[in-house]
């Protein structure tokens, strides 16, 4: 075994007993069995392109740890990717660094944020990824090591482990893992990619928010009805959008929705501006609610007795197509002061 100063840990064995006890004895991992880095693992991570392994994709908060393309790699393998997963990693630590993002506060805040990881395009089908039945669910590789893996990043190289860079107060399953794939060949909109400016093959976007908020409609075909209920799960005062005008929500339909949506000639925005409209509370009882706001000035003139959106602008409602057959949608709000990005998957 190498000394603490060596910049490699060698080891004589590889049994995953002795080997979990090891890595919680330093502080790595997420409390699951990871699987050892070895030199050979992590160089078929990395692949045989023309990269250098040592290139700073970003420099990571709270630490400014440098997420280098090997050090993507190595939690990649700890966390059980393969290397069709490696291209979205580095894209979605290029997006986390973005400063739109403010992974510092991210990262800083109690509240229980997790960065949602959403692949689009020609990579998802490549590496596997699920945005079918279960995709938020346990059960596929792609989805669960792919999460893995970016929570592990920004444990290990941002330095947001629990106490000392990540002080959430009860923290949350999500950030385990989060990562699924757009249901891009049930979507009867196209890619949410290109619509949020990104025309290319292959895309990740990165949305720092809460686990999923279930929104069900068993019965209606018309998308009021539908979205009414999607609406009733944005109106809360227990969430951090309420008091922060440019929280975004994230909707998730599943393709029986968005079905019925594009049915009736509804497009994203159409389903963005209801839910604008509908997803509304009395001014007095946000008031009432926080004593300290970020909101938009007009917002502020607000009457108590009238009735103020959740989020300032309809751009802030996001609407993809994740899931599988049943009726069940989800909401995400964001963690509040924060902005999701979209960035393109460079081709290998």
């Amino acid at each position: 075994m190498a000394t603490d100063s060596a910049p490699f840990l060698d080891l004589d064995h590889d049994d995953p007993v002795r080997l979990l006890e090891l890595y919680a004895s330093r502080g790595w991992g997420d409390g699951l069995p990871m699987i050892p880095p070895t030199e050979d693992r992590v160089t078929e991570m990395l692949g045989a392109g023309e990269h250098d392994p040592d290139e700073v994709i970003a420099v990571l908060p709270p630490r400014s740890g440098l997420a280098t393309r090997r050090m993507i790699a190595v939690n990649a393998v700890l966390a059980g990717c393969t290397p069709a997963h490696q291209p979205v990693l580095v894209a979605a630590v290029r997006a986390l660094a973005r400063p739109e993002v403010n992974l510092r506060g991210v990262n800083a805040t109690t509240h229980p944020v997790a960065p949602l990881l959403v692949v689009h395009g020609r990579v998802a089908d490549d590496g596997g990824y699920n945005g079918g039945i279960g995709a938020f669910g346990p059960g596929n590789r792609a989805n669960a090591a792919t999460g893995r893996a970016l929570r592990l990043i920004l444990m290990h190289i941002a330095g947001a482990v629990p106490g000392p860079g990540d002080v959430a107060t009860q923290g949350g399953p999500a950030k385990y893992t989060y990562c699924v794939a757009e249901n891009l060949a049930e979507s009867p909109w196209g890619s949410y990619a290109a619509d949020a400016g990104v025309d290319a093959p292959s895309a990740v976007t990165v949305h720092c928010g809460e686990a999923p908020h279930n929104a069900h409609d068993m019965e209606s075909s018309a998308p009021e009805a539908i979205l009414e209920k999607v609406a009733s799960a944005m109106r809360s005062t227990g969430q951090n959008n309420a008091p922060i005008s440019q929280g975004e929500y994230f909707v998730m339909l599943c393709p029986e929705h968005a079905a019925a949506c594009a049915a009736a000639g509804w497009t994203r925005r159409h389903v963005a501006s209801f839910l604008h409209q509908r997803a509304r509370l009395p001014a007095g009882e946000l008031r009432r609610a926080f004593d300290l706001r970020a909101w938009e000035p007009w917002q502020q003139t607000l009457a108590d007795d009238e009735l103020m959106p959740m989020t300032a602008h309809p751009d802030h409602i996001k609407v993809l197509v994740v899931g599988g057959p049943g009726k069940h949608s989800s909401v995400i709000p964001s963690w509040g002061m924060t902005k999701s990005v979209t960035v393109a998957v460079e081709a290998t």
